[in-house]
């Protein structure tokens, strides 16, 4: 996503009119990576890991604590994932989308790009969102994508931190 300092009152650099767009082409330092891991089971996890390019370096941060070593890791063609998985000892499996190649047997990512859809179309109507906050609109598109929340009560009791506790006797 592009980077945004909606509501700053010291932007550190030229402001944007209207939005705004990327000056330079492709993925750049002018925008704010978000990573996804899903599973088949819908299982999310998702991450603002900086800006610019994803690396290797990024990878072990975020997505080795939160993955077993014994899965298949499928992903699109970029060569982080490839260097990430076998510095981590991971199988690995990269799916061509340039080349038109979305699935490849019972190998794809078209459950992430899924949720890159859903995410993007839920954030439309907020016609922007600050970086800073980003991680936020991601745990709240979190809840409502698996729908672990069902009523407007304890969604605003896990906005204040009360969440239902188990008594193990």
């Amino acid at each position: 996503m592009l980077e945004s300092e909606k509501g700053a009152r010291h932007l550190t650099r030229p402001a944007h009119r209207r939005g705004g767009h990327a000056k330079k082409r492709g993925i750049s330092d002018e925008q704010v990576c978000i990573l996804v891991a899903r599973d088949r089971t819908g299982q999310t996890s998702d991450f603002v890991t900086g800006k610019g390019q994803l690396t290797a370096t990024r990878l072990h941060t975020w997505l080795e604590p939160v993955i077993d070593h014994d899965v298949l890791l499928v992903t699109d063609g970029h060569p982080a994932y490839r260097a990430f998985a076998r510095e981590a000892g991971i199988s690995h499996e990269a799916v061509n989308l340039r080349a038109g190649i979305r699935v490849r047997g019972a190998v794809h990512v078209q459950n992430v790009n899924a949720y890159h859809s859903r995410f993007r179309q839920w954030l439309a109507p907020f016609h922007g969102v600050a970086t800073r906050y980003l991680p936020n609109y991601l745990g709240w598109r979190w809840i409502l994508d698996a729908r672990r929340i069902g009523s407007a009560a304890s969604l605003l009791s896990a906005a204040l931190g009360k969440f239902p506790q188990l008594v193990v006797t």
